[in-house]
């Protein structure tokens, strides 16, 4: 009797025991600190409609996991209804490089790394989970609790679009529209708007006018503009052959009047050289002004004599005349 509850007891801590390993190797794979195989969390805050238990996850185009669980969490507090999916990314569907060792996915994330939901197929509407880089992207990370690795998100294009879409206010929208085309009715209706048809008519019918006009102006002016040219180009040649000969001419008056220039410019130095102070003929001329001078001089003494004694001209000048 006393054998029993000692089987019962040690069979009790094996199954303890094993149970508390389990759950420790579960553990660890599940949070991605080793092993081939790591579980990861993704937390979205719109609809995951099409994604379903198995889809893939792929990063950059190549499936490396897939889907394990979706679940739903309502916050009581903020009223905020949010989706969590969990996956579950194989080792071996990659090859990894280099000497670190262990859980990157922190790395990763800090350099960019973000899941967006996009379509498998446009006709079935299945999604899958796209893994990229994303490196201007914001790190928004959801306070949730879980065991795993958060991978932040980010939404589609079509997402923002459709959050876009989602904050326009329509019926302001409506309103201006209907405010619009009741404006344009009234002016549609206003006289002025009325009489655009036949004003439109009567401006083209003037334009046909003028143009007909300025079209026989042209055909009238032709000629005469023919004409006018004609002269133009007539006297155009007479120009250059009148230009030809004035140039020729004044080449020749130029070349005359570089010779009278030579021939003055002599003429002043011979006329500098005859009236220069050391020169023979302003020597020659004082002498002659100073002869003319004592001629002067004897004319004044004999005109004296005649004054004095005008007998000298009968009888000759006498000893007491001198």
């Amino acid at each position: 009797m006393s054998d029993k509850p000692n089987t019962v007891a040690i069979g009790a801590f094996i199954m303890g025991a094993a149970l508390i390993a389990i759950s420790a190797v579960i553990f660890i794979s599940g949070s991605g600190w080793g092993g081939d195989k790591s579980m990861v969390v993704m937390v979205f805050d719109g609809s995951v409609k099409g994604l379903s238990v198995g889809a893939p996850v792929a990063l950059r185009g190549v499936e490396i996991g897939q889907v394990t669980d979706i679940h739903l969490v309502f916050d009581t507090d903020t009223i905020d209804i949010i989706m969590t999916v969990v996956a579950e990314i194989d080792g071996k569907n990659f090859e990894t490089r280099g000497d670190a060792v262990g859980y990157l996915g922190d790395e990763m994330i800090a350099r960019g790394l973000r899941a967006q939901l996009n379509s498998q197929s446009m006709l079935t509407g299945l999604l899958y989970i796209q893994l990229d880089f994303h490196p201007n992207s914001e790190l928004n990370l959801v306070d949730i609790d879980s065991p795993y690795s958060q991978i932040p998100t980010i939404p589609t294009d079509l997402q923002r679009i459709t959050r876009e879409l989602e904050t326009l206010d329509f019926a302001s929208i409506a309103s201006d529209i209907q405010t619009i085309a009741d404006s344009l009715g009234t002016f549609v209706s206003t006289e002025s708007f009325q009489n655009l048809p036949d004003d439109l008519h009567n401006a083209l019918s003037s334009f046909e006018l003028l143009s007909n006009e300025l079209g026989t102006q042209i055909a009238s002016a032709g000629p005469k503009l023919e004409s006018l040219l004609d002269g133009a180009t007539t006297t155009m040649g007479t120009v250059d052959v009148e230009l030809a000969r004035i140039s020729n001419s004044a080449i020749s008056t130029l070349k005359v009047l570089d010779d009278a220039m030579l021939a003055f410019e002599q003429t002043m130095e011979a006329i500098d050289q005859l009236v220069s102070e050391d020169s023979g003929t302003t020597y020659a001329l004082n002498n002659a002004l100073r002869e003319i001078a004592r001629a002067g001089r004897e004319l004044q003494l004999l005109a004296k004599t005649l004054e004095e004694h005008p007998e000298v001209l009968l009888r000759g000048k006498s000893e007491d005349a001198q």
